[in-house]
């Protein structure tokens, strides 16, 4: 069975890789083509968008969107990973916090915040990881970058642990702000468990497991799990093009405000997706002035 082009939700287990599921997702699926939106740490688990055959077009519109996860702080012990994974730097038994106390800590983080990305992450350094410095003790730390905060509900507090749920902006390291949050209570913490439950509006209820997975596509209704790249893009204004605009894109013909009228886009971009009757996604384009350039054009 071909599969068509789409979004999967997946449910990423833990210790397991992002790059491993995608594989698994290729490999299952038959797909030509297939890709995720953002890397989750291997120990975490959750929302890992994975974007079948032409859908990896339009993969950049979903790397900056929010990200909701479930969390676990745990108190008085710091690592040099900020997870549960590293090596323990310093440890406290001093966790004689009220209920207060820890409230007061974590709304101090709510809102617009710089944040000093982890010595341990994907992030680059003359085209090299930075974990791979960190590993060979030669650890580079790069500046503060500003990310916003939404809102932290904490959930349960069982010390040494609290579970919290916070949404956030795009780049977000949630062990750096558990890292942060001890320091700020001054015993020290960090993340030993967490969850995406959401990423751009996707969300966990929408997900399939591995397994889940390879059961559907024995019975054949993976396109009833396939979510269309018209849905997916769901907070890009669209327009529904005529034949003449069909056809101006089908040949890569510029397009301007006399073919695309009564659009307002809501992103400084200007992103707008073009579709057909059907709501099937013809292309993504960016309103520059009066004239629109192609993002991506869908071979569907």
């Amino acid at each position: 069975m071909k599969i068509k082009n789409g979004l999967l939700i997946i449910d990423k287990p833990a210790d397991m890789s992002s790059a491993r599921v995608v594989s698994i997702v290729k490999k299952l699926t038959g797909a030509k083509k297939v890709g995720h939106t953002g890397t989750l740490d291997p120990f975490a688990t959750g929302v890992l968008l994975c974007c079948i055959n032409e859908a990896t077009k339009i993969s950049r519109f979903f790397l900056a969107g929010n990200k909701k996860y479930i969390a676990k702080l745990c108190l008085g012990i710091q690592t040099d990973t900020q997870d549960f994974t590293g090596k323990v730097i310093s440890a406290s038994s001093e966790l004689n916090f009220s209920d207060e106390d820890i409230i007061s800590a974590f709304k101090k983080f709510e809102g617009r915040i710089s944040q000093v990305p982890p010595v341990y992450s994907a992030l680059k350094h003359k085209g090299i990881p930075l974990y791979k410095y960190a590993r060979e003790g030669k650890a580079v730390t790069k500046p503060a970058r500003e990310i916003k905060i939404h809102y932290i509900n904490i959930l349960n507090i069982n010390l040494p642990e609290i579970t919290f749920e916070v949404y956030c902006s795009s780049g977000t390291y949630i062990r750096s702000l558990c890292a942060d949050i001890g320091e700020i209570l001054g015993c020290g913490g960090h993340l030993s468990q967490l969850s995406r439950t959401e990423s751009c509006g996707l969300n966990i209820k929408q997900s399939l497991t591995i397994n889940d997975l390879e059961n559907i596509i024995s019975a054949g209704n993976i396109s009833k799990h396939l979510i269309s790249m018209s849905d997916a893009l769901a907070h890009m204004p669209g327009y529904i093009a005529d034949e003449t605009l069909i056809a101006k894109i089908s040949h890569g013909k510029l397009i301007t405000e006399s073919d695309i009228r009564f659009v307002k886009t809501n992103t400084s971009e200007g992103f707008i997706k073009i579709i057909n009757r059907n709501k099937e996604l013809l292309a993504v384009l960016n309103k520059v002035e009066n004239k629109f350039s192609y993002c991506c054009v869908i071979n569907n």
